[in-house]
């Protein structure tokens, strides 16, 4: 018997599909909060606003200042840090609300989504609505997503006694994890949805998820980029510093530490991360194109391109206009984008997951 006839056979398949359907729509729901809290999380950097809050209280922080006293409270802590020393010295109590209810925000987004997480997935398991090889890969999740919040604080704890901003290593860090969770959580939303195509062969889903990892390795480094304000310091394209390659790219010692801690470099190489990016989807639109024509792999090979076009384009205005708020906001939120929909699109190349029965017989 076919797997297709076996599959049509089961008893309770529209039960099966009726079930991945909710947690399907569930997950697309949890990817707008997380890009919601990225997002936030971009403008809460760019404004300045990290360190506003000194302490980390996961339960009681849910609170803020709610009379005057408790406010004055608040901007004494955020006095005692270099930052307020030596940047915002003198601001006033107007301003330091600003930067706080960025932060507090930022937060705030962050407990929601690990109840919106945590709360239906207990539904969904008390129900029995998860099959059994799924709930590793939601817990998985949810464990990544606990792990993000003690690395946010990890990150905000290097600004407080010595800097006067985060450490771009652990900035970094932060902005990965938080794309690995939303890939991660395209990844099975992806892998529960019909797919009227069949599976494409293996190369083309390793070049596709290539595309998926160089996705995520430029990510990293725009989170270097940030740390580092590198995108302030050389706003010139397709030259930097006045030629191609600049000159002084290795200029600290021990060498490792330039492509981390050199503006210039790291700048440098986040420029030749884009350029293989975009050649990358270059390669696999063509070869998609010519070994599945007409077919939904290669319609989302194309647009998948057309993406990374767009993001090279949204990065190389940010850059000549020296990152304002709004461009650099675009180029975070629109960096999700690309990498949503490559995931997605890898995981289209290798097909839904099977259904309880198929596997078995599909071996």
């Amino acid at each position: 018997m076919a797997a297709t006839d076996y599959a049509s056979s089961l008893p309770d398949k529209k039960r099966l599909l009726r079930n991945r359907a909710q947690v399907r729509y569930w997950l697309y729901c949890i990817l707008i909060v997380l890009f919601a809290l990225i997002l936030v999380g971009g403008a809460t950097r760019m404004t300045g606003s990290g360190l506003s809050i000194t302490e980390w209280k996961p339960i009681h922080g849910i609170i803020p200042p709610l009379n005057a006293l408790e406010w004055q409270e608040e901007f004494l802590k955020y006095q005692q840090i270099p930052q307020y020393e030596q940047l915002n010295h003198g601001m006033s109590l107007s301003q330091f609300q600003f930067i706080f209810w960025w932060e507090w925000g930022h937060r705030l987004l962050a407990r929601g989504v690990g109840f919106v997480f945590a709360i239906p997935l207990v539904f969904f398991w008390a129900t029995r609505r998860i099959e059994t090889g799924l709930m590793p890969k939601l817990i998985g999740i949810l464990a990544l997503g606990g792990l993000q919040g003690a690395i946010g604080w990890w990150m905000v704890v290097s600004g407080l006694s010595e800097r006067v901003n985060v450490s771009q290593y652990r900035l970094a860090t932060h902005l990965t994890l938080a794309a690995l969770i939303f890939m991660a959580t395209m990844v099975v939303a992806r892998g529960l949805a019909p797919h009227s195509q069949a599976e494409a062969d293996r190369a083309t889903q390793r070049m596709a998820g290539i595309l998926v990892l160089l996705t995520m390795i430029q990510i990293y480094l725009g989170g270097l980029v940030a740390g580092l304000h590198a995108g302030l310091s050389y706003t010139t394209w397709p030259l930097m510093d006045g030629r191609i390659i600049p000159g002084d790219l290795f200029v600290i010692e021990p060498l490792w530490r330039n492509f981390f801690e050199s503006p210039k470099t790291v700048q440098f190489i986040h420029r030749i991360g884009a350029y293989t990016l975009f050649v990358v989807a270059a390669l696999h639109m063509i070869s998609t194109g010519r070994k599945f024509p007409g077919t939904t792999h290669a319609r989302r090979a194309v647009f998948l391109f057309i993406l990374v076009l767009v993001q090279a384009v949204i990065g190389i205005a940010t850059l000549v206009m020296q990152v304002p708020l709004h461009l650099g906001l675009t180029h975070q939120g629109f960096a999700l984008v690309v990498l949503g929909f490559a995931a997605a699109h890898w995981r289209g190349t290798k097909g839904a997951y099977p259904l309880p029965g198929e596997a078995r017989v599909l071996a």
